[in-house]
Formats: structure tokens, C-alpha cells, sequence
């Protein structure tokens, strides 16, 4: 019963997230709002039936806590803060004025040449408003530094050894079950491959997908953000897949570090056992 109310909790709060933009922005449409509903509520079922089962089937990490609530915590902040960012001219308040200020401080540090925020504002059609390509930065700059201080707070934890064995052992194949340990070369090696090819994509998507996303608009119509849904899942999902990307990999070395160290503490521990004295029989 208490993994199933944990699991209950966390199926919420996920349907929850789905559904806060749609919340809180103005102007939603009812075909909108009805599409966002049964989104959360899929997003929902997902989650509930990973967490409620014995052994989960697409979530990683699922018993490494507090992995996952950070990338929670994370994606929620970004969409919750970008949202308060695109309702400040219907419901200005203190504290979205001051968010907004401190978006736009963001936007004009990261300005400068090849840095992703200003590839994705040049992304965008250059006959938009200014004030909207203004917004675009500072939302895109918030969202960008706070997948930076998400990635430095995993690289801490993992350092002091806080993550992932504080709690106890740590089940590999529970934590990774989309991971196939019997297929292709060595475990470590294969995790190792992984967390590079992981790491290296986070890196380079902030930079690739405005280029792509400059290159569909030939053949379709352009992306311009200017939709509140688009604004804030747009931005949203443009700071967090990197960000998820880099932290899956560093815990995937992670990972394949414990396994070598397990291996190493196997061999001396069997090293150290005496071997019997060979008999003419042996």
C-alpha cells in the first residue's frame, strides 16, 4: 500500500505539471484545455503503473532517489517560471516583475557570439516583435542556467558521494531496465559508451536544435513561440532534454564506476582466500 500511495502521489503531481501551463496562462482554448487534460492524464497512468509495479519498464532510476526529483523539481521550476514570465501582462505582480528583470539580466550575459540563447532567438523569423524576441531570450537564458545549476548539483552529489549509494545497495538492472546486460561488449564499457554519447548530446542540442528548427521552417511553417503553450513547452523542452541528457550520463558513470569497484573489491576478497595445497589427486 505505500508504494502504491507513493506511486498515487507521484502520478499526480506529474498530471499536475503537464497541466500548469494550461492552467495559468491566458487565453487557452477549450480544445486545448481538453487535449492538455487527457495528456496529464496519460502522463499520469504512465507513472503510476512504473512506480506501483514490482519492476519498472521505461522509468530509469526509479529506486535512486533523489534522481528523479530533481529532474522533476527541474522541469516543473522551468515551466512554472516560464509561465509566471508569459502571464505578467495580464497578472503583473512584484514577484514576476522581479523574475522578469533577473530573465532579462540572464539574456544579456548569454548574448554574445555561439551562445545557444542567441542561436535560438536567431532561430526565430526575424519579423516578429521585438519585445517578443526580448521575452524569448530572457525565458530561454532562465531555463538554460537553471538546467546549468541542476547539472552542477548532480556533479556535486555524485563527487561527495551523496548520490546513489547513501541509502544503501543500488540495484543496477531495477534502476536501468531499459539497459541490456547481455547484449554487445562489456557492462562497464557499454555504460561508459553510453554516458559519453549521453553527455556529449546534452552538450551539443542547445546549439543543433535551433539550426534544425531554422531549417524546417523551408519546408513547413515557422516556429515563432508566440502561442503561450509554445512559448513555455517550446523553451522548456529546449533547456531540459540537454540538461536530462548530461545527467544521465554522469549517472551512468556513476554507475558503471560502482560495478567496477564491485569487481575490484571481488578480486581481493578472493585473492585473500588461502588456496588449498594441491594433492596428487588435484
Amino acid at each position: 500500500m505505500s508504494q502504491f500511495s507513493g506511486a498515487l502521489f507521484r502520478a499526480f503531481m506529474v498530471a499536475v505539471l503537464v497541466a500548469t501551463p494550461a492552467l495559468m496562462l491566458p487565453n487557452v482554448s477549450g480544445d486545448t484545455a481538453q487535449i492538455v487534460t487527457l495528456l496529464a492524464l496519460v502522463a499520469g497512468a504512465v507513472v503510476l503503473v512504473e512506480y506501483s509495479a514490482a519492476c519498472p519498464g521505461l522509468i530509469e532510476f526509479r529506486d535512486a532517489r533523489p534522481y528523479n526529483r530533481m529532474r522533476f523539481i527541474l522541469l516543473f521550476f522551468m515551466v512554472l517560471l516560464l509561465s509566471i514570465l508569459v502571464r505578467i501582462d495580464v497578472v503583473p505582480s512584484q514577484f514576476s516583475l522581479m523574475l522578469a528583470a533577473t530573465a532579462q539580466s540572464f539574456g544579456h550575459v548569454l548574448d554574445f557570439a555561439w551562445s545557444p540563447v542567441r542561436m535560438l532567438v536567431q532561430a526565430l523569423p526575424g519579423d516578429l516583435p521585438a519585445a517578443h524576441l526580448q521575452a524569448v531570450q530572457g525565458g530561454a537564458a532562465l531555463a538554460y542556467l537553471m538546467g546549468l545549476f541542476s547539472i552542477a548539483v548532480v556533479i556535486v552529489a555524485t563527487l561527495v558521494g551523496y548520490w546513489p549509494q547513501r541509502r544503501g545497495s543500488f540495484n543496477v538492472w531495477i534502476n536501468l531496465p531499459t539497459f541490456d546486460p547481455t547484449a554487445g561488449q562489456d557492462v562497464v564499457q557499454r555504460l561508459e559508451r553510453d554516458a559519453i554519447v549521453n553527455i556529449l548530446l546534452g552538450i551539443v542540442l542547445p546549439f543543433f536544435l535551433p539550426v534544425v528548427l531554422r531549417l524546417s521552417a523551408l519546408m513547413i511553417q515557422p516556429l515563432t513561440l508566440e502561442s503561450p503553450l509554445a512559448f513555455v513547452w517550446g523553451i522548456a523542452l529546449w533547456a531540459f532534454v540537454p540538461a536530462n541528457l548530461v545527467m544521465r550520463g554522469i549517472a551512468m558513470h556513476q554507475v558503471a564506476r560502482l560495478i567496477r569497484e564491485k569487481r575490484r573489491q571481488i578480486a581481493d576478497d578472493e585473492a585473500a582466500i588461502p588456496r588449498p595445497e594441491r594433492s596428487v589427486y588435484s
